[in-house]
């Protein structure tokens, strides 16, 4: 597992490393998204998550849920669009969940659109610690804690 600044990264996992979320593809069309460590070290300890509601669609390069915590509200933003098919319940009563483990708590199950070329633009884990690096030296954060 790649880690960049203390920070996780699992090579199991497909990135979008500009917006800090990370798929998973489930295996019957659909894929989960997360928010990568980086993500929520930024953030801080979350106080609230609110994910599109399921039958909704989300637009690429658009929310799929807003997160908030103690210094920072703003959008989980989503590479693919399509329709949300499935929500973490979990993380509606425990937002915190994702400071925690951020990958075991994935936000929005999605059934995407055009997944292949969305999928050919997220940056595989094997391949992620440089593009991260570079992303966190831009912004300076110094790391995962």
């Amino acid at each position: 597992m790649p880690t960049v600044r203390g920070c996780n990264l699992p090579d199991d996992l497909l990135y979008d490393v500009e917006n800090h979320t990370w798929f998973t593809e489930v295996g019957d069309g659909t894929v989960r998204i997360g928010m990568t460590a980086i993500a929520t070290a930024m953030a801080g300890q979350l106080v609230a998550f609110t994910p599109k509601k399921i039958g909704r669609s989300v637009r690429a390069g658009r929310s799929c849920a807003t997160v908030e915590s103690g210094k920072w509200v703003g959008p989980a933003k989503s590479a693919a669009g399509g329709e949300v098919v499935g929500v973490n319940e979990d993380l509606l009563t425990n937002p915190s969940m994702a400071n925690a483990d951020p990958y075991a708590s994935w936000m929005v199950q999605l059934r995407p659109e055009d997944w292949d070329s969305v999928k050919a633009a997220l940056t595989p884990g094997s391949e992620v610690a440089a593009p991260y690096e570079a992303k966190m030296a831009s912004e300076g954060f110094e790391g995962c804690a």
